[in-house]
């Protein structure tokens, strides 16, 4: 199961970052292709600061790296850590499917009639 590959810590950093709306964005954009972080402050009503921190916490999760290129910051979308998200996510929807399938059956069980013998 891909949970016991990654440390509570490892979970917790990249849902955080996953959490924020304009994190979910620069990591789609940057995913598509290598943006600079001078363009990516340029798409949204903030600050350049305040971009750059985004950027910190998804290259903290490991969700984008940023690679020097002259005197700009190449910022590029790690498509390896998205599937280990998904992987993720998809480990917690097989553990739940399996309980509903539990549940459905012990349901089933208690709708069937009991039997003329007891």
């Amino acid at each position: 199961m891909v949970v016991s590959e990654l440390s509570d810590q490892d979970v917790n950093r990249l849902f955080r970052a996953l959490a924020d709306a304009t994190r979910r964005d620069i990591v789609r954009r940057t995913l598509v292709t290598g943006v600079t972080v001078s363009q990516l402050a340029q798409s949204y009503e903030m600050s350049f600061a305040a971009v750059q921190k985004h950027v910190a916490v998804l290259e903290e999760a490991r969700l984008v790296t940023k690679e020097p290129r002259g005197r700009e910051r190449m910022v590029r979308g790690n498509p390896d850590r998205i599937r280990e998200a998904q992987r993720l996510l998809d480990s917690f929807e097989e553990l739940w499917r399996s309980r509903i399938d539990r549940l459905d059956v012990l349901l089933a069980e208690d709708d069937e009639p009991a039997s003329p013998d007891t």
